[in-house]
């Protein structure tokens, strides 16, 4: 009989899901066995995880999913990365991600992926990290996916009074031009 490693499996989902987590009917569908099981299996896990004072993280169940998410006692020391000056650099995809907003917004997590044509989970939560862009409510519609802006603190940054500030986009896009426009806009985030 093959033995499957359902803890890896769902421990695996949870990493990739984020911030969104996973239902319970999610997780039992993906591995295709029945919930019952699946809840044994992420109750086996929650228990493990608090049980095991080396661990740095643990499984909770919020809102009617589950997450992946770092155990309180070591909040000093993630408060402490997030307010470091040495973990300020933003990734090209988080600067792509940030001009996009700034121009677009208030844009869609699925709106911006299409425009990049790739994910941008991550770089959206490293902007969030930042307060350089919030949710500044729902879309309309099926799912009514959060809708993202600037803050205060981007204006700041860029010294701008407001959003209107922002130089024009080119009518036409002249290829020459692009890299070196690009160039201007990303000096500004070599500090951040």
């Amino acid at each position: 009989m093959e033995l499957i490693n359902w803890k890896g499996i769902i421990e695996s989902l949870l990493f990739a899901a984020g911030d969104e987590g996973l239902t319970l009917k999610q997780i039992s569908q993906v591995l295709e066995i029945d919930e019952l099981l699946a809840e044994q299996v992420l109750h086996d896990l929650i228990t493990e995880y608090n049980e095991n004072e080396n661990r740095g993280i643990t499984l909770v169940q919020l809102a009617g999913t589950f997450q992946l998410a770092t155990k309180k006692e070591y909040s000093l020391y993630l408060k402490k990365l997030v307010e470091s000056p040495h973990t300020t650099a933003l990734s090209q995809a988080a600067l792509e991600t940030l001009a996009i907003i700034a121009y677009k917004q208030p844009i869609t997590r699925i709106e911006i992926e299409e425009i990049r044509g790739v994910k941008t989970e991550r770089p959206l939560q490293t902007l969030v990290a930042k307060a350089l862009i919030k949710e500044v409510g729902r879309a309309e519609g099926a799912g009514r996916a959060y809708l993202y802006g600037t803050t205060k603190e981007f204006l700041d940054h860029f010294g701008l009074k407001s959003i209107e500030e922002l130089p024009p986009l080119p009518e036409k896009v002249d290829d020459d031009n692009v890299q070196e426009e690009a160039d201007l806009f990303f000096e500004r985030f070599e500090d951040l």
